[in-house]
């Protein structure tokens, strides 16, 4: 089970990069196409930098973390109580506060393009604001879930 947790989590923390890089073109691209464009363009940006940088963070991270785990499952299990379990714990106390925080921002997006005048920047940054936070809000759920059917496996050992 570890093998398969920090797999995904590594292939999940390569796509967030994906999906910064594919942001970060796209307002670049935007940016010369008026200014509801050049709006969406900075939150666009500011949240892939974040999307590049959690997920540059896993990638690199998983293989050593399993390594860890590994050694710790094999000679060790006692630290899975001390160590991993509660790491894990928090890991799922801050998807719970990150997926309250995607919220409030997708929110804050959608408000922003209903009440921004039409075609305006702030319409655009409400859109890209929007678009962003609920595209981190997918893919934190399906991290979230396969942290949480690692959590219960190591509470199983």
């Amino acid at each position: 089970m570890a093998e398969a947790y920090f797999h995904a989590e590594r292939w999940g923390g390569l796509t967030f990069v994906i999906v910064g890089v594919v942001a970060i073109a796209v307002a670049a691209w935007s940016w010369r196409h008026g200014a509801f464009w050049r709006g969406a363009a900075r939150p666009l940006v500011l949240a892939a930098l974040v999307q590049m940088g959690v997920g540059g963070s896993a990638w690199w991270r998983s293989p050593q973390d399993l390594a860890r785990v590994q050694h710790i499952v094999a000679n060790e299990r006692v630290r899975l109580g001390i160590e991993e379990m509660p790491r894990m714990q928090v890991v799922m106390n801050e998807f719970a506060r990150n997926r309250r925080i995607e919220f409030a921002l997708a929110v804050a997006g959608g408000l922003l393009v209903i009440l921004a005048p039409k075609s305006s920047a702030w319409q655009g940054a409400g859109t890209g604001l929007a678009v962003q936070a609920a595209v981190i809000f997918l893919l934190d759920g399906s991290a979230e879930r396969r942290a949480a059917s690692y959590l219960s496996w190591l509470q199983s050992l």
